[in-house]
């Protein structure tokens, strides 16, 4: 007979315990000798830690709401002096240092005067830095916040 001839099931027949010293489950049916785990009838909970307060209880419950959303990278109207006459997008502010990435929501926040004209190309800007910068002589155009190249790639081709 070769392995792969044996005439094996998949299912195995359920362990009927506490039937006898030869079945081999006798006596205490595996649940061992005395205790709370040997008695019938109650279940221990699966937090149970033998009376002392469990874990669950004493973690605090996270209350309130945590948004999933990235908040906005801030930029200060006074910092956008250094682009005289310019157009500013993400790319030009991440060039600059001014934020981390390109590729998350930036804000434009009042700090300060602007003097110099800016054509500002962003997704939001704070109405009164709105003011300041058409005061200066400068535009504001809210645009939505630039995609990845690779991502792009991947929504044309899911467009096809």
């Amino acid at each position: 007979m070769k392995y792969n001839e044996l005439q094996v099931s998949a299912s195995k027949d359920k362990k009927r315990v506490g039937r006898g010293i030869s079945a081999g489950q006798g006596k205490t049916a595996g649940r061992g000798t005395k205790g709370q785990g040997a008695r019938t009838g109650k279940k221990l909970g699966a937090t149970f830690q033998g009376g002392q307060r469990t874990l669950v209880r004493a973690v605090p419950k996270a209350r309130g709401f945590k948004s999933l959303r990235t908040p906005a990278q801030v930029v200060y109207l006074d910092t956008l002096a250094a682009f005289k006459g310019k157009t500013v997008d993400n790319f030009a502010l991440y060039e600059a240092g001014f934020i981390a990435t390109p590729f998350h929501t930036v804000k434009v926040i009042t700090r300060g005067e602007l003097t110099v004209p800016v054509i500002l190309q962003v997704a939001g800007a704070s109405k009164s830095a709105v003011e300041a910068i058409v005061k200066a002589g400068g535009s504001f155009v809210k645009t939505p916040v630039p995609v990845p190249e690779s991502a792009k790639k991947a929504e044309a081709a899911d467009k096809k």
